[in-house]
């Protein structure tokens, strides 16, 4: 009895020794020769106590909106599951107190004192946009139905640091005022060429050199549209903020006497909602203090 106990625990210590073994083995080789490569990786850490922007881009969608026949100047659905892609972006990284879109493009702001990924823009550039573009996919069928995906859409994305809330409110001002700008003119673009039956070479020389009085004269002088009385979704963009708001839901709740009854129950969740409003003002920051840190921080 006492040699086979022995040979019992012989094996068991023989198989303990392999796996050790094998386990210093496998550590070895992640500790090899070859680690060095590792020293060719850039430090691409954002400074601290700066505001990171991912801006992503739509790659070649002129190209894309063409091909799958999107209404223009402004078609709703394209503009709608961009937002819908943005939002996911937003419930997936949570530091990410603000987002502007507009056309083909989106800016994701992430707090100032953020450390998701450690800072590293080439790991929050490379997520936001690989949800994004992952999520526009994925929805495309909510906003266009029967109409087929032909090809995947494909977005480049870039990393800004702004130091400051001005810094930050002048970056979005400029994403807002080049939406103003761009709708402007493809609506009076549009409106010549299927309106008025104009080439889109004639419709080209007909705006060369007008200022934004001229586009909005020629608008309402000949087609009797005013411009502010667009959407304004297509004339302010679309920005994102996550608010708190209460809902209530029925709960089936066991009373002491041991009867069960529907109970309305209250909470308050943090949800992403989207607003078409000036953002280059003072009112929209104004009624959300929230959403900038302090710049003595």
């Amino acid at each position: 009895m006492l040699i086979s106990k022995a040979s019992r625990f012989g094996v068991w210590s023989c198989a303990v020794t392999h796996s050790a073994r094998l386990f210093s083995r496998s550590s070895n080789m992640a500790k090899s020769k070859f680690e060095y490569v590792r020293n060719f990786e850039t430090d691409d850490t954002c400074l601290r106590n700066c505001y990171i922007v991912v801006r992503l881009d739509g790659r070649n969608f002129h190209k894309f909106a063409e091909q799958h026949k999107f209404a223009k100047p402004n078609d709703d659905r394209a503009l709608g599951l961009m937002t819908r892609s943005a939002r996911s972006v937003m419930e997936e990284l949570e530091d990410i107190i603000i987002a502007y879109g507009q056309s083909d493009e989106f800016s994701f702001v992430f707090k100032r004192t953020s450390n998701w990924f450690k800072r590293r823009a080439s790991k929050l550039m490379t997520h936001v946009a690989s949800q994004f573009s992952s999520s526009y996919v994925f929805y495309w069928k909510e906003f266009f139905e029967d109409q087929p995906l032909l090809y995947p859409p494909g977005f480049d994305g870039r990393v800004i640091l702004y130091p400051s809330n001005r810094n930050l409110r002048d970056y979005l001002s400029w994403r807002q005022a080049d939406c103003h700008i761009n709708n402007l003119y493809n609506t009076v673009f549009w409106t010549l060429v299927q309106g008025r039956g104009l080439t889109t070479t004639e419709a080209e020389d007909r705006l060369k050199g007008t200022l934004a009085a001229h586009k909005n004269e020629i608008l309402f002088s000949e087609f009797g549209i005013n411009y502010n009385n667009e959407s304004s979704v297509h004339r302010k963009g679309t920005t994102l903020i996550w608010e708190k708001r209460d809902e209530t839901v029925t709960k089936r709740m066991k009373l002491p006497n041991e009867e069960e009854k529907d109970v309305p129950v209250t909470r308050s969740r943090r949800r992403v909602e989207a607003y078409h409003c000036d953002i280059i003002g003072e009112q929209f920051w104004e009624e959300h203090p929230d959403i900038l840190e302090d710049d003595n921080c």
